[in-house]
Formats: structure tokens, sequence, C-alpha cells
């Protein structure tokens, strides 16, 4: 296990350590530990009391104590369950609810990206394998998570260098130019969201520079991890609180885009809760997983064309594609006045959820679609719950919605289209391209990743096989409370001096 990097839980270098610790003292930084992160009911009355009245998009360092699920709407208070959407049968044709928890409650980036970010570099922080006096954080993306890295790096006082294709949102790049420390801390890369191997070449090159440490959301385990306890927590008591609220209900999946594969963590954790199903999603224009298929797709959010190497195959039930034309049109319908009014009027949804959909990204709206999918596969009722993410918000895809509209709709998105749009894309919504895995499918699909990892990468074999084993996954889980233990020894000698 320790052969991969970013495992290990000893110090590697005391001085690093202390020198970074004596940074983060003098710049008044405290590093919460996964488990405040995971239940932030945990965290010092003096923090929380300390983050009354302030920014949740302030570069301050008490900001990292709101890097969880737990904000209100607002972002300035804890609540108890988080904050989420239960989409009704009207709007899915399902009658099975699907249960949507919306990620633009969390901090700087309004998205939960920034949640893997800390949870990636903190481990090399407090090892010692990271110096934020000389060192850069190298955040390879498709878009958030280097956003989240970008923001954290801020806030730690470091630079932080963002790679990520030259094609994504606009908004993605105006946000990051107003972040990043110096213009060339922006890296674009060829391509767009299905061109991760091209991410890859361009962080090999930056890691010849040793002032450069490169933090791979796909291969980073503590990736899974910080989901794995975060994320699957908060999951849970989404569905604890519904089940309470409608008396008898079953979690009956948990669906989530690949990408890099942490937020499916998730769904392991709820597996091991209520033996709910593990439904992997990708773009239907670039099949990897369930064609081996290859392809270009706008699904902002969800790279692929090759296998993170922290996705646990093993324990994934199913697999479902969704078309990039259905999450571009959705976002026309879901964020224009036109699309609104048919949606209040037409379809009878109340007022306050159809403004909530402004709160689903493309990623988002590509969960939802495939949640609707498992409903109508696995033959759903209203006992029986599916559970997704909205990782980001609309506010991101602005300028995709209106290329969009002058692609799809050159004569302007009008009631018809409106109409059109939701018979299409939401009414229209089937079983098709979703594969219920075998274990067969599931070996097929595992050493799909040999090529990226093993090939590509220089992973060593036998380190990628023992990822076939559960125990492997399980193991993992150790390394958390080690981890807190060093981060609060690390915030003492901060505060040491």
């Amino acid at each position: 296990m320790m052969a991969f990097t970013g495992l290990e839980c000893d110090v590697a270098d005391a001085t690093v350590r202390d020198r970074a610790a004596g940074h983060l003292g003098r710049a008044g930084v405290v590093l919460p530990t996964f488990a405040q992160l995971a239940e932030p009911e945990t965290i010092p009355r003096e923090v929380a009391a300390g983050l009354a009245g302030l920014d949740p998009d302030a570069v301050h360092p008490l900001n990292l104590f709101r890097v969880h699920w737990y904000n209100d709407d607002e972002r300035t208070a804890r609540t108890p369950v988080p904050s989420h959407l239960v989409l009704p049968e009207a709007l899915t044709g399902v009658a099975a609810p699907i249960v949507v928890a919306t990620a633009d409650t969390f901090p700087l980036i309004r998205a939960h990206k920034v949640l893997p970010a800390y949870g990636c570099l903190v481990p090399r922080l407090v090892s010692g394998r990271f110096d934020p006096t000389a060192q850069r954080a190298v955040w390879p993306s498709t878009g958030n998570y280097c956003r989240g890295g970008v923001a954290i790096s801020r806030i730690l006082g470091c630079r932080g260098v963002a790679v990520l294709p030259e094609g994504m949102s606009a908004e993605r790049f105006r946000w990051l130019e107003e972040w990043v420390a110096e213009a060339d801390d922006i890296i674009r890369t060829p391509g767009t969201e299905s061109n991760v191997k091209e991410i890859y070449d361009t962080c090999a090159e930056l890691a010849r520079d040793p002032d450069a440490v490169v933090l791979n959301q796909f291969s980073e385990f503590a990736n899974y991890l910080i989901h794995h306890l975060c994320t699957g927590g908060a999951m849970a008591d989404i569905f604890e609180d519904l089940r309470a609220r409608r008396g008898e209900l079953t979690l009956a999946a948990f669906v989530a885009a690949t990408g890099s594969a942490g937020t499916l963590a998730a769904g392991d954790s709820l597996k091991e809760r209520y033996g709910s199903r593990v439904v992997a999603v990708e773009a239907l224009e670039c099949p990897t997983l369930l064609y081996a298929g290859f392809g270009e797709h706008n699904i902002q959010g969800i790279g692929d064309k090759h296998l993170p190497l922290i996705h646990n195959v093993m324990n994934t039930d199913l697999v479902a594609g969704v078309s990039d034309r259905s999450t571009d049109s959705l976002n026309v319908l879901f964020n224009t006045p036109v699309g609104r009014h048919f949606l209040r009027r037409r379809k009878g949804l109340d007022g306050s959820l159809v403004e909530g959909l402004g709160r689903l990204g493309l990623s988002a709206i590509c969960n939802v679609l495939a949640a609707i999918k498992t409903a109508r596969y696995l033959g759903l009722g209203p006992r029986e719950a599916v559970l997704t993410v909205a990782t980001d918000g609309a506010g991101m895809y602005a300028s995709e919605r209106d290329k969009t509209i002058t692609a799809e709709f050159p004569d302007g998105f009008d009631a018809l289209a409106a109409a059109e749009t939701f018979g299409r894309h939401l009414a229209g919504v089937g079983t098709d391209h979703l594969a219920e895995l075998s274990h067969l499918d599931r070996r097929r699909i595992f050493n799909l990743g040999y090529y990226t990892w093993v090939e590509q990468q220089g992973v060593e074999v036998g380190d990628f096989e023992a990822r076939r084993d559960q125990g492997f996954w399980r193991r993992l889980h150790d390394l958390v409370p080690a981890w807190d233990a060093m981060i609060d020894d690390f915030n003492a000698r901060a505060r040491s001096g």
C-alpha cells in the first residue's frame, strides 16, 4: 500500500515540517482535521465564533473550517442537514425520490472539489513532504479541483498552479485569473473534458522541477478517503433526515459521475452502511467504462478516456451513459426565463424548486439523468431513494448556455423549444446505455486502467493489482486517524512558534 504516493503517515523531513508549521503559525492558520470536516459540530467554539460575519469567499484561514457539507444556503452558518433538493416525479418521471446534495454551499469556489483539494495537500504538509515556503502545489484538473487547490494554496501562503484543458468554460478561467499569484500559474493543456492524458503529460514535465509537487486527484487516495468520510457521512445524514420525515424508506443507490472517482467513494461508504448500489456515470460521447470507447464531450467536471487509480471498480454495481446534448439542453431549460416559466406553468413545479435547479451545473444534471435511468432500470418505487450530488451550480456555465442556444436553438429558445427539450431530455429518459455489472464486467473495466497507470504512469503491476481486493480499500481507512493526529501535532507546533 505504501508504494503509492500520498499514503504516508510518517514524518519524511522534520525540518521541512517545522518550517511549514512556523510559516502557517505566523499567518494564523490552524488546520482542521478530517474528523472536524466530517462532523463540523466538533469544531471549537472560538473558531465557530470567529466565522460569524466572515465572507465565505475571503482568503482567510478560518474559512478552512467551512470546507464541509454543512454550510447553510447563505454559507455563513452551519446546518444540521446538508443542503439538498428532492426532485419530484413531475420533473423526473419516476416515482423514486431523486435526492441531490447541493455543493454550492462550499466556501471559496462554490463547489465540493475544495474538499479533496484540502484533503490531498494537508497530509503532505504535516508530514514534511511539502514546503509552502519554497514549493508550488500543482493541481491537475478539468476545472473545479484546480480552483479548490488554488484557493487552499492562497490561504496557506504558497503558490498554486492550475493545470486544465483550454476548452473549459470561460467562467473557470476568469475565476482563476483573479486568484492565481502569477499569470503563468494557469497552464492550459490541449483539448477539452476528455483530454486527461494531456494533463498528465504536462504534470510529468512540471514534476521534473523538485520545487513542484503534483497533487493528482486521479491517483491521490486522500481524495477517496476524504469523500468516503465526509461526503459519505453527509449523504447518510441527508438520507436519515428524509427517512425521518417520510417514514419507511430505503436507499437504493448512490449515483456519481466518474471524474476523478473521489466522489464515488461516498457510494462505497453508503453501501457499507445501507447495502445500496454504487452507480458510476460517464458521458455517452466518451463511453470508456461502457464500451471501452473514446471521444469528446462537454459534461465539464467528469474528465475521462481513462480510469482513475482511486476508482474502486470492483465495488461498482452499474454504469450509466448520459449525452452532453441532454446536459447542455437542460442547462438552457433550467436557467432561462422561458424554461423556468414552462416548468412552473406547464409542469406545475413549485417556484422554489425551479429556482433551485439553477444549483445544478453540467455534471450535476448528468448525475440527475443517470439517477433517473437507474430508478427506471431497477423499477424503484416511492419508498426507494436515489442519492446523487450537484458538484457545482450553473454559475460556471453561463457561457456554455449561450453556446448551446446559438448551436441548438438558432431561432431562439421559446416555449415550443422548452417543451421539446423537456420531452426529449427528461420525459424521454430511458434505460439505454446502462449496464448492471457482473464480476466479469468489473474485471474487464478494472483491466482498462492498466494502460494508463502501469504502462504510462509507471505504477508497479503488484500495486495496481492490489486494488482488486476490497481489503485494500478498507485498510486505507486507518490512515485518517493517523493523519488527524499529525494535524493536531502540526497545529501545536505552529502555535508554539
